[in-house]
């Protein structure tokens, strides 16, 4: 799909809007309020900063580096760098280099500004230690917890896909969350400590002033879904962009709920779908799960991993009209199938009829430490 015709992406995509626009339009819609939106206490957002910090200083390098085993793929095999490459490749390092305020600096004073770029604390993380120390009275470290490590993890794998839709989809919605994220937090930050947006340096360079960074990173990526995303990919792209956007929430959501603090026991949120995607859903479960097989005969034949929950850990996200049932012998089991491709995702076990019994083979694999 080339750039010019960019306006197919969506079919519901208003012509008026670029696709920027809409996928920003289509995330608050989909997902709400950010979750740093709501209000916080100053505790809560002392322990956030140094996680924030953690995540504001890795992801540049990570997502610049993304692409290496791609360049590394073509060297080995003697072949051309495909252009897709190239075009997530400049556009993950433009980021970075936006992030150490290099564009900024430029637009400023020029090229006599590019020796600055040495200025380690005119980096974008280091404007928001400044800021958080001053605020805390004390130096601000960076917090590495594993909930965030997971994130970034989790982020470099869709950073560094071999399919360049995943790519580009992670990439999208990194780039809208953070704007979405970013505007959140400024706006709570100067309500709980009350303060003003331009005392902050790091929320002045990104959401007060006229021309903000983050404007640069969402344009930019946005446009990548004109160049890279065939027409007919549209719709596996929303559900990769649908994927991305959820992980980033999640992050923000575990560390509000204090998940980092509660070590790899804690629960966390994992997406599952059935084959053909109409039906999906989540469940809240440690990220080593427990996993048992069924003895009732539908079941063996299935061959099934089983992941057991209570009936208020799961909820299905979309396409409840899809599921159909099948119960057999006394009646008390209800096996829940999608009628589309036939897949069950979860099913109410007869041991507990009021729970769940959850398809381990349909959660994302990337969620999931151990079995």
């Amino acid at each position: 799909m080339t750039s010019s015709r960019a306006s197919e992406f969506a079919l519901d995509q208003p012509p008026q809007i670029s696709v920027h626009e809409y996928l920003t339009q289509k995330a608050r819609a989909l997902f709400g309020p950010h979750p740093f939106a709501a209000a916080m206490s100053k505790d809560q957002i002392v322990s956030l900063i140094p996680e924030y910090l953690a995540m504001s200083q890795a992801f540049p390098y990570l997502q610049a580096g993304s692409q290496k085993d791609l360049v590394f793929a073509a060297m080995h095999s003697n072949r051309d760098l495909p252009r897709h490459v190239e075009l997530t490749s400049v556009v993950a390092n433009f980021c970075c280099w936006d992030e150490t305020g290099g564009h900024s600096r430029v637009l400023r004073a020029a090229n006599a500004a590019l020796p600055d770029i040495l200025a380690t604390e005119q980096f974008h993380s280091n404007l928001f230690r400044k800021d958080a120390s001053r605020r805390l009275g004390g130096a601000v470290k960076p917090n590495y917890s594993p909930t965030t490590k997971r994130y970034l993890h989790s982020l470099y794998a869709g950073l560094s896909s071999k399919d360049p839709v995943v790519r580009c989809a992670y990439m999208v919605a990194f780039e809208l969350h953070a704007a979405e994220m970013i505007q959140s937090l400024s706006a709570t930050v100067v309500k709980t400590f009350d303060v003003e947006a331009d005392d902050l340096e790091y929320f002045r360079v990104h959401v007060v002033v006229e021309d903000p960074a983050e404007k640069y990173h969402g344009e930019m990526t946005s446009r990548l879904i004109g160049e890279i995303v065939p027409a007919d990919s549209s719709s596996r792209f929303f559900d990769e962009f649908d994927r991305a956007y959820r992980h980033s929430l999640e992050w923000c959501r575990d560390l509000l709920a204090g998940f980092s603090l509660e070590g790899d026991g804690a629960e966390i949120r994992h997406h599952g779908r059935c084959h053909c995607g109409s039906v999906k859903f989540y469940v809240r479960a440690p990220r080593v799960l427990s996993a048992v097989r069924c003895n009732c005969s539908i079941c063996q034949m299935l061959k099934l991993l089983h992941l057991l929950v209570p009936g208020d850990k799961l909820g299905i996200e979309c396409g409840e009209e899809f599921l159909t049932s099948y119960q057999f012998n006394k009646n008390v089991a209800r096996h829940t199938f999608c009628r589309i491709c036939g897949v069950k995702p979860f099913y109410r076990p007869r041991s507990s009829p009021s729970g769940f019994s959850v398809n381990i083979g349909c959660l994302d694999k990337r969620t999931i430490e151990s079995v």
